[in-house]
């Protein structure tokens, strides 16, 4: 056994050699940042409608590499591909309901493929008469079978939360973690929305322990203290995203994608402030 002496005396071998070895000191106390920061284009949505193109080159300007669409605004899939390229933009994932995913998987599939999503999202559910565990129970059946129809297609399947998610029903069960024991971790991901995980009392910490690998993507939005626990821009707020990130291998996040669901006055003021506090954040 290393006694503590033992362990002092190494220790300070260790910082006595980065004395002569700026580079190995430089790996002793690396810090990591995001190499790449997405964005929800839901909280640009009034301004996707009114003019995709020029809205996408804005997020582009901010800094932003990623985009998640919810919902294409009628546009070609190539035409956004093409429109994403020019602007040195790719999009990993998009948002789609259930219902459009099931009545016809193959073209949303073939959408994603020419503008170069990996994952399918479905973003919400109609939670009101999912009140049981049972209910909960189907729909991950329902996940597992669109999950397969991804593997297939050689795409990705997840789901992102809500509150309603990780609030115990009557009889204390959480659908979160119905969802999570009960569909296949080969063929379901999870997208956690971090704000509504913590804003239902939920830890985003514990269930990166517990179902490790499993959330492919995280939704990046601040809150208030609480009780208040109150939407804002990220880093106006009180969530501790060093240690959140520093989770990010074992809870298995390839991409950080900021939103807000209401980012008023101005949507593009709010995507910058999260990208300008993000883009500097080290942890």
């Amino acid at each position: 056994m290393t006694s503590r002496r033992d362990f002092v005396a190494g220790t300070g071998a260790a910082f006595a050699a980065t004395a002569f070895s700026p580079r190995a000191a430089e790996i002793m106390f690396r810090r990591e940042k995001l190499d790449r920061i997405g964005v929800e284009l839901y909280t640009v949505r009034s301004e996707m409608a009114k003019d995709v193109g020029a809205t996408l080159a804005r997020v582009a300007q901010i800094g932003y590499k990623q985009v998640e669409f919810a919902g294409y605004f009628k546009w070609e899939p190539a035409k956004l591909r093409a429109t994403l390229d020019a602007n040195g933009l790719t999009s990993p994932s998009v948002h789609t309901a259930i219902e459009l995913l099931e009545r016809d998987f193959d073209s949303h599939a073939a959408a994603a493929k020419v503008i170069g999503h990996e994952v399918l999202i479905v973003p919400s559910l109609n939670t009101r008469t999912l009140t049981t565990v049972e209910a909960w129970k189907e729909i991950a059946v329902r996940f597992n079978a669109l999950g397969k129809k991804a593997h297939d297609a050689g795409l990705r399947f997840a789901f992102h939360n809500h509150a309603s998610e990780a609030t115990p029903m009557a009889g204390g069960a959480k659908p979160y973690d119905v969802l999570l024991g009960e569909s296949d971790p080969k063929l379901v991901d999870f997208q956690m929305d971090l704000y509504w995980m913590i804003k239902a009392g939920g830890d985003p910490l514990a269930y990166f322990k517990s179902n490790p690998g499993r959330f492919v993507s995280v939704h990046v939005k601040d809150a208030t203290a609480a009780p208040e626990l109150a939407m804002r821009d990220v880093g106006s707020g009180a969530v501790d995203w060093k240690t959140i990130f520093a989770q990010r291998a074992k809870a298995g996040i390839k991409y950080f994608i900021v939103e807000h669901d209401d980012p008023k006055p101005d949507a593009f003021a709010s995507i910058a402030a999260s990208y300008n506090y993000l883009s500097k954040l080290s942890f």
